[in-house]
């Protein structure tokens, strides 16, 4: 994977950050983008102090405009995009009765809409170049319901659907699409998550964590780097299209796993 350059959303900080490290393990080139400057200057500096080679670049994934800048940029700087992570996404609670309008549209938005312009910006260089890899970050509410997050599960089924559908169309053409799928991790999404039901109920926030995590079918947080070395197999495995890697807590994974 020498020479070959990733480009991964909301990467500076949680599964985003954690996938860019280990694609920058992989010998990649690898582009931070998010929205918060300080946060993916950090994540780029920490993966150029190892060694490898990293570019920051601030990103809004909902703006067609400026995804079609910041590639342009990146052609320039470091070469064609190999490999896009579609990570950057955002997950709101409410039970559908007090979903209003512009939280549904926010999800779709960031959530399916983003991977789709980020991956129609640069599949048209995979597909002549023959080689690429699009890595959807979904979740487990992709695939199964749950309450009080409709619009976010909503979403996150459209992404799966957006993932199988593009695999069939490029598989054949030397372009892999495939999407991992992850219980609740150990982020900020979860922290934050935490605090609201501790806000709700009266609950502790580590109560609150450890709630959170038995809803996982093995009762544990997935940590990001296993979310890593999932998207890393999907790297790795010119074989793997229209794959959907579910990650739930029953079988530990890092990143050297699955190599």
């Amino acid at each position: 994977m020498t020479a070959r350059v990733a480009l991964v959303t909301g990467a500076g900080r949680g599964i985003g950050r954690a996938i860019a490290e280990a694609l920058a393990g992989e010998g990649l080139a690898v582009v931070v983008a998010a929205r918060t400057v300080g946060q993916v200057e950090d994540a780029a500096k920490a993966i150029c102090d190892k060694g490898h080679q990293a570019l920051a670049r601030t990103l809004d994934v909902t703006d067609a405009d400026a995804i079609a800048r910041v590639v342009a940029d990146v052609e320039r700087s470091l070469g064609p995009v190999d490999v896009l992570v579609n990570n950057a996404g955002i997950a709101e609670a409410s039970p559908l009765l007090k979903t209003d309008l512009a939280s549904w549209q926010r999800h779709l938005s960031v959530n399916v809409t983003a991977p789709f312009l980020l991956t129609r910006q640069v599949l048209a260089g995979m597909l002549a170049r023959g080689f690429g890899r699009v890595i959807n970050v979904a979740s487990l509410a992709g695939l199964i319901g749950a309450p009080y997050v409709s619009a976010y599960t909503a979403s996150k089924h459209a992404l799966v659907g957006l993932t199988r559908a593009l695999a069939a169309e490029v598989g054949a053409k030397g372009v892999t699409v495939n999407a991992v799928c992850p219980a609740y991790v150990a982020t900020d999404m979860v922290w934050n998550g935490a605090r609201n039901i501790a806000a709700k109920t009266g609950r502790s926030f580590d109560e609150a964590v450890a709630a959170m995590a038995k809803m996982n079918p093995g009762g544990r947080l997935i940590e990001p780097d296993e979310v890593a070395a999932a998207a890393v197999r999907c790297l790795r495995d010119g074989g793997l299209n229209g794959e959907i890697v579910v990650l739930d807590g029953r079988e530990p994974q890092s990143r050297e796993a699955r190599s």
